[in-house]
């Protein structure tokens, strides 16, 4: 017997210590696939914590951290436009599978606590929303009321379609938006009529200009001809006698200088008519 004992009791202690060492290799496994799947839930949370947080987001409105007294500025920000309130819809759906998922982990029960709270109010009907277009649930049965410690308010929601409320309270503006981006904006100032300036055209310079009829020019021929060669005529007897008396009155002053000679009379000139561009000078004869 002792010998049959022996003989069995080795391959015995060796299956025996590979069934502990399989049951013990399945043990970590399975406590590393949770670690993993906890990390992810964790990753994902705080990723939706991010965009929550984003500048300019309203996602935050639906948090349980938001409090009531924010709920109409988180209304008119959550459905202002269809997009924000595709939006809030996505995000709840989110965080409502993430609390799906984190369920059975005790160890994230800290870390859901907020997102479990914000499911179980449900501002807005939005979780409500999501229960009924993607698990069919009713105001009578879900399997999501579940997730929640109060289902009382999901309950409420799913019964009078208190999300449905809100989007027919605003969709009436989104309607009224693009009707008033397509109308042109009148101008509150009329429009500046410009007025074309002609251009003024040049006069050439060697173009004549006709003179006016009330002007009468002496002709070339009354003109007396003129020489600077001829030498002055002589003074008459008045006007030599007129010098010589000026002549004694300067001696009899002294140093003073004696006044100008009275200059003899000479024939006035007329002034000469303009002369044309095409009509040749007249050249008074030289003497």
């Amino acid at each position: 017997m002792s010998v049959l004992f022996a003989r069995y009791a080795t391959p015995l202690a060796v299956l025996l210590g590979l069934g502990v060492a399989a049951f013990a290799l399945a043990e970590q496994m399975s406590a590393d696939r949770r670690a993993a799947h906890e990390r992810a839930v964790i990753a994902r949370s705080d990723e939706l914590t991010a965009r929550a947080m984003a500048p300019g987001s309203a996602l935050a409105c639906l948090d349980a951290a938001a409090g009531d007294t924010t709920e109409t500025a988180c209304e008119a920000a959550v459905f202002g436009s269809p997009q924000a309130t595709a939006a809030a819809v996505a995000y709840i759906g989110a965080r409502m599978a993430l609390l799906a998922d984190g369920r059975d982990m005790p160890a994230l029960a800290p870390r859901l606590a907020a997102t479990r709270r914000a499911i179980e109010l449900d501002r807005f009907g939005i979780a409500a929303q999501v229960m009924s277009q993607r698990d069919g649930c009713s105001a009578a049965q879900c399997t999501g009321f579940a997730l929640v410690t109060d289902s009382s308010m999901l309950r409420s929601n799913l019964k009078a379609r208190t999300f449905d409320q809100y989007v027919s309270r605003h969709a009436v503006h989104w309607n009224a938006a693009p009707a008033a981006a397509d109308k042109p904006v009148a101008s509150a100032q009329p429009p500046v009529q410009v007025v074309p300036v002609l251009p003024t055209p040049a006069v050439a310079a060697s173009e004549p200009r006709p003179v006016s009829s009330k002007y009468d020019f002496p002709s070339a021929a009354s003109i007396p001809p003129v020489s600077i060669m001829n030498a002055e005529p002589a003074l008459s007897k008045e006007a030599a006698d007129a010098r010589q008396a000026v002549a004694a009155q300067g001696a009899a002053l002294g140093d003073r200088a004696p006044p100008a000679p009275p200059q003899p009379e000479r024939t006035p000139v007329p002034p000469r008519r303009p002369q044309a561009a095409n009509e040749p000078a007249d050249i008074a004869p030289v003497r």
